[in-house]
C-alpha cells in the first residue's frame, strides 16, 4: 500500500496477517493483536508481509467522538499487552451489528485507556514462542515453555499479559492465516484446506473462522471472487 493519508482521524485494529507499517516514527512489523491511530494528514505506508494482512480501520470525524480523548501526536502505536487484547474486542464489536452510540462508546473507552499504557518491549522468549507456533500450532504449552526455558506453569499467563492474546488464540490465528491464503489462491475443496491448515475438521475451521474473523471461509473465498473482478 503506497504512502497515504487521510482526511479524518483513523484508528487501523489488527486483525490477522502481518506487515510492515512505516510512519514518521519509524518502521514497525505488526503481526499480531495491536492498534494504531494516524492524526488526520499523517502519512503511513504499509507493506503487505507473504501472508498477507486484514485490518479494520475506523474513520471518524473528532467532534462525534469528542476531541479530548485522541491523542496529540501524529501517530500512536500500540503492540500486544491490555491495549492489544483491548484492541482484538473493538474489531469484534466491529464486526458484529453494534449501533453507532455503542461502537462510538466503545471506540472512546480504547483510546481513554489507551492512553495511559506505556509503551513497553517483549522479553525475547514471547518471540521464540510465537515463532515456534507459526512454525507448529500443535506444540503444547509444555513444549513451549522447555523452548523458552520458562516453567509451565507460569508461561501461558505470561505470553497472554505481553502479547494481548493466549497460546490457544495465537494458534488457532495462525490456522486461519493459512487457510485464508488457501482459499483466496488455490481452489482446493474446504475439507482438504482445513486438514493442510491444521483444523480438526471442516467444521472446526468453520467455527474458527467465526470467531477469529467473524465470517465464514466461503465469505473469504468470495471476497477472492470480487477482488479479481475489480481488478479486471
Amino acid at each position: 500500500m503506497p504512502e497515504h493519508a487521510h482526511d479524518w482521524p483513523v484508528l487501523s485494529l489488527f486483525v490477522i496477517g502481518s506487515y510492515l507499517n512505516e510512519t514518521e516514527i519509524g518502521e514497525k512489523f505488526i503481526a499480531g493483536p495491536s492498534a494504531v491511530f494516524y492524526r488526520s494528514g499523517a502519512a503511513h505506508r504499509n507493506t503487505i508481509a507473504a501472508v498477507g494482512f486484514e485490518q479494520i480501520e475506523i474513520e471518524f470525524d473528532p467532534a462525534w467522538l469528542g476531541r479530548s480523548v485522541l491523542p496529540s501526536v501524529p501517530v500512536v502505536l500500540w503492540i500486544g499487552g491490555r491495549v492489544g487484547r483491548e484492541a482484538r474486542i473493538l474489531a469484534h464489536a466491529c464486526e458484529g451489528e453494534a449501533s453507532e452510540h455503542r461502537l462510538r462508546a466503545a471506540l472512546h473507552r480504547f483510546l481513554q485507556g489507551a492512553s495511559r499504557q506505556p509503551e513497553r518491549e517483549s522479553a525475547s522468549w514471547i518471540g521464540t514462542i510465537t515463532r515456534r507456533l507459526s512454525e507448529d500450532t500443535t506444540l503444547k504449552i509444555g513444549d513451549l515453555a522447555e523452548e523458552a526455558s520458562r516453567h509451565p506453569s507460569w508461561v501461558g499467563s505470561a505470553y497472554r499479559h505481553a502479547t494481548g492474546e493466549g497460546l490457544q488464540e495465537t494458534a488457532a490465528r495462525f490456522r486461519v492465516e493459512r487457510a485464508v491464503r488457501l482459499l483466496r489462491e488455490t481452489g482446493q475443496p474446504y475439507a482438504a484446506i482445513a486438514f493442510e491448515a491444521g483444523f480438526c475438521d471442516q467444521s472446526h475451521m468453520n467455527r474458527t473462522f467465526r470467531r477469529v474473523l467473524g465470517r465464514s471461509p466461503a465469505a473469504v473465498r468470495d471476497d477472492r471472487d470480487r477482488f479479481r473482478q475489480v481488478s479486471t
